[in-house]
């Protein structure tokens, strides 16, 4: 599977969508005029909540009005999207989407919302490697070989945590079985704050997870990382061997982090809000925050977005049906 978020291609993209907001963005004045609720679709403490809490942050802090987290956590981010998508149109509701929404529409088969046709595509505004972590004290002097080869002796004995059934954190254990030719049971959860919390306790054994919301544990001990997926390290955990140097270099899987309004939003409450939202990912405190989670600010707008969502969508299709992954 190649590289979730090439480099190079995002520039591109960026570039190319600047453009389309400059003026529009500019053009109004008027937004927000009162709080704008951003609904995250999963609970407190996950992946989401760790760049959604920064960013609202900061753009309460620049435009003068709250930018309020929604957490609305349940079926692997897909409740929250509905409520989202059913919101009124008006520009005071955003939703702050994960890649588990391009994974979505392959795992469960009656969604009450369509990512691609129900919302509008804003603005990509975080892109992570998945890393694999693990409960700290149990495998405190074990390495990634050793514990694989604990995982290879011992099938279906050790299991892993997730966000819930068709994220990312799910379908990133299925494609490690796959490759490492290995079987570890999955336990879903409602949301990654949760499973992170059961991981930290010793109830589940590791856990393939977006470093941003891991980052903050693995400095403070409680879990340790084993790999970064992708061919190189990450600069934020530069000691973290990455998959391709452990002889996975097909192991490639980023979470990302987009906003979405509702379909019908009015197109200037579009463009402010991209603006708006750009400026507050862009402060140095928002910049320090993204770096220490070994984030970048991917910056795909508009139509951009739009493409990488469909490609993405496509490419997880792939993943669900080789993999047989089921909704537990």
């Amino acid at each position: 599977m190649n590289n979730d978020l090439n480099r190079r291609d995002i520039l591109r993209a960026a570039v190319a969508g600047a453009a389309l907001y400059s003026t529009a963005g500019h053009a109004q004045s008027t937004w927000p005029s009162r709080p704008v609720n951003l609904v995250v679709p999963f609970p407190a403490g996950g992946g989401t909540d760790a760049f959604a809490r920064p960013m609202a942050a900061q753009f309460t802090r620049l435009t003068g009005k709250s930018l309020v987290i929604d957490n609305r956590g349940g079926a692997g981010g897909t409740l929250g999207a509905g409520i989202a998508a059913k919101a009124a149109p008006d520009g005071y509701t955003l939703f702050m989407g994960a890649v588990h929404h391009a994974i979505a529409p392959s795992m469960y088969p009656r969604l009450d919302y369509n990512i691609e046709k129900d919302f509008v595509p804003l603005i990509l505004v975080a892109s992570v490697p998945q890393v694999l972590v693990v409960n700290s004290k149990k495998y405190a002097n074990v390495d990634f070989k050793a514990f694989l080869a604990q995982v290879k002796s011992n099938p279906g004995k050790l299991n892993y945590g997730s966000a819930g059934s068709g994220t990312s954190h799910h379908l990133a254990g299925e494609l490690f079985k796959q490759q490492t030719q290995t079987f570890i049971t999955h336990i879903p959860y409602r949301g990654a704050g949760p499973a992170l919390n059961d991981l930290i306790a010793g109830n589940v054994d590791m856990m393939f997870d977006g470093l941003g919301s891991s980052a903050g544990h693995i400095k403070g001990g409680r879990i340790k990382a084993l790999m970064v997926s992708g061919n190189q390290r990450n600069a934020a955990f530069p000691d973290v061997p990455s998959a391709a140097e452990l002889g996975l270099p097909e192991y490639n899987v980023t979470t990302w982090y987009g906003i979405w309004a509702p379909a019908g939003t009015p197109a200037d409450a579009q463009a402010r809000a991209v603006e708006e939202i750009t400026k507050a990912v862009s402060t140095d405190e928002a910049r320090a925050i993204w770096a220490g989670q070994g984030a970048e600010f991917a910056n795909l707008r508009g139509p951009q977005f739009d493409a990488f969502v469909k490609t993405e969508v496509r490419k997880w299709a792939q993943v669900v049906k080789t993999s047989g992954a089921k909704l537990n």
